[in-house]
């Protein structure tokens, strides 16, 4: 059969065409002066396509608000309103990002990356921080607890903020300004760490006076005074002062996040909700190096929320943000109304949580029924109605179970994950290390901790936060922990505490099947887990080291301490310093706890 040339021609063309419809967008830039969220929010919404690759010569790069995409955003853990954005990718089938390590220089109330319905998302190469902070920041010269005032140096290169009329404000950047300081935290001015015993504090001085010196004094009753030579910290009043994430993922899957660095973020570093496979590698929240700051990200460092499929976080570096290194949880919504057989009106509790998504068509839902924490039945989501932020109606396939009641639990378990860290430094920051609530398999190896509060927290919560829920399935194993717990409020370096409120049962067991095994703790303090309401749980071959480091802060409390538990065995540890108590238990917990093979302590059970 013969060909003619002209259709050989024409058969080629279609394949050209073809080829080049399917593939992706590529868009370059190089670095020059000047904000350049309006040249980039152009490319994004003309793209021709919904496949997009934005490369960044290596370089900086200014980003300011005037210019960005709005709209109004209901993000999890931060406050809702009307955001602005600088790279705001929605409904895109691929994106990549190459930064070449670029740094990307944000300034005001801006939200670096919002992925929206994306898929295949990759960000590589990508320094974020902001040209000036969300915070205030003095070293503190001089306290006096009996006229209630205390003194600090301001830092003011490279921060903003006034005095005005007796009061502080800050940042006072393009209009914004906190209305007092807010949640207030002392760190070590040499390490750079939570100072040792430190304190959380709500601050809202009464009067700010300018000294002729130049210093600043708070007056301020309060019950916990910095030490002299700290430096206290602010980030401004609670509601107000969690803008947004650095990336904020949400009703995305298939996200890749490598090699990239957030010095700052106006809230967390990076947030996942209602998305589908993460991994972050290779990556991090932390201070640039040779600043002056003491804090990163604002809030946690990575959060994920109603996240499904497999999360991995590996060889990432976490430190100096203002709250969990990491925090894997799912939602409780309220039952409000039991409407008919099928029909039940939900509530969304807390003022951060407002706007979330909680479940979809095809979803399955799992019941919890006071006064029992467990989950019961499971039914399928037919239909839901958003009534507003708060309030939703869901549909169900079949019938709800026929003691449902107003203030019951719903918990959707569609959406876990599978969650892994792995190879990753935390320090240096407030709060916990790991807060983990998700029942499927969760694995934390290799990881180099130190926690201001407890390292590893499991915490179900059926009041306040209404983060669920109970875990199933967790290994703990080969992890480096270096003086946790260094909060002047009691921890643990693993604090298994489930809160559930008043109408939940607080002896029935909530959290399950957890293996805390073959990890090295060198440690200051007493404490190293403490366990209420856990069931089977494994205590095995940890070598257990006493530091003098630092003063004990509660050096008469027991190693091992459990509270409401089934099935525990605490078996080959070793502990090596001073004389202990080892264990402690309830007479529930000791009937079934197994110890053997112990070094160094003993059981007094």
């Amino acid at each position: 059969m013969k060909i003619k040339f002209k259709s050989i021609i024409m058969l080629l063309g279609i394949t050209l065409m073809t080829l080049t419809t399917q593939a992706e967008e590529v868009i370059r830039f190089s670095p020059k002066k000047g904000d350049r969220t309006l040249e980039i929010r152009t490319a994004i919404e003309n793209a021709k396509d919904k496949e997009i690759k934005l490369v960044f010569d290596k370089g900086s790069y200014l980003f300011k608000p005037n210019s960005a995409y709005e709209a109004y955003n209901a993000i999890t853990n931060h406050g809702n309103g009307l955001k602005r954005i600088a790279f705001h990718m929605d409904g895109f089938k691929k994106v990549t990002i190459e930064g070449n390590n670029s740094e990307f220089i944000f300034h005001g109330q801006i939200i670096p990356f919002q992925f929206d319905n994306c898929e295949n998302v990759s960000v590589d190469g990508v320094v974020i921080d902001w040209d000036i902070p969300f915070s205030f920041q003095g070293e503190v010269v001089a306290n006096n607890k009996e006229e209630g005032w205390r003194e600090l140096r301001p830092f003011t290169e490279g921060f903003s903020w006034k005095v005005k009329k007796g009061k502080l404000c800050f940042p006072v950047i393009d209009g914004f300004e906190y209305q007092y300081m807010g949640s207030t935290l002392p760190f070590n001015a040499e390490t750079k760490a939570v100072a040792h015993a430190a304190c959380d504090q709500t601050s809202k001085p009464t009067k700010v006076e300018v000294l002729p010196n130049g210093n600043l004094r708070f007056y301020e009753k309060a019950k916990y005074y910095a030490p002299v030579g700290s430096i206290l910290h602010s980030k401004g009043q609670k509601g107000d002062n969690r803008y947004g994430p650095a990336f904020h993922i949400i009703r995305s899957k298939d996200i890749v996040i490598t090699n990239t660095v957030v010095h700052h973020a106006l809230g967390m570093g990076y947030l996942a909700e209602k998305s589908e496979n993460i991994t972050i590698k290779n990556s991090g929240v932390y201070l640039r190096e040779g600043t002056d700051r003491v804090v990163s990200a604002t809030a946690d460092a990575t959060h994920f929320c109603n996240v499904k499929g497999d999360v991995l976080v590996e060889d990432c570096r976490f430190e100096n943000m203002l709250d969990d290194g990491t925090n894997v949880h799912g939602t409780y919504v309220e039952v409000d109304q039991v409407i008919d057989a099928h029909t039940v009106r939900v509530k969304l509790v807390h003022f951060q949580q407002t706007g979330f998504e909680f479940t979809g068509k095809g979803d399955e839902i799992w019941f919890i029924k006071a006064p029992s924490p467990a989950r019961k039945e499971i039914n399928t989501v037919k239909e839901v109605k958003y009534l507003n932020s708060t309030y939703s109606e869901i549909t169900f396939e079949e019938e709800l179970p026929k003691d449902l009641s107003p203030k019951d639990l719903l918990e959707n378990k569609t959406y876990n994950p599978v969650f892994t860290m792995r190879g990753c430094v935390i320090k240096n920051h407030r709060a916990r290390n790991i807060v983990l609530k998700s029942p499927l398999k969760t694995v934390i190896e290799n990881n180099k901790l130190s926690s201001m509060m407890s390292s590893i927290l499991f915490r179900g919560e059926s009041f306040y936060w209404y983060e669920s829920g109970a875990v199933e399935d967790v290994v703990i194993q080969n992890n480096e922990f270096t003086n946790c717990a260094t909060s002047g409020k009691e921890h643990a370096v693993m604090w298994i505490t489930p809160r559930l409120g008043k109408d939940y049962s607080v002896e029935e067991g909530y959290d399950h099947g957890i293996k805390f095994i073959n990890n090295t703790i060198n440690t200051f303090d007493s404490r190293i887990v403490r366990a209420d309401r856990a069931v089977k749980l494994l205590i095995k071959g940890n070598v257990i080291t006493q530091t003098k480091d630092m003063k004990p802060i509660f050096p008469d409390r027991p190693m091992f301490d459990l509270l409401n538990c089934e099935d525990v065995e605490i078996s080959n540890n070793t502990y090596k310093g001073d004389e202990k108590t080892g264990i402690v238990a309830d007479e529930k917990s000791a009937k079934t706890l197994k110890v053997k093979g112990n070094k160094g302590f003993k059981s007094s059970i």
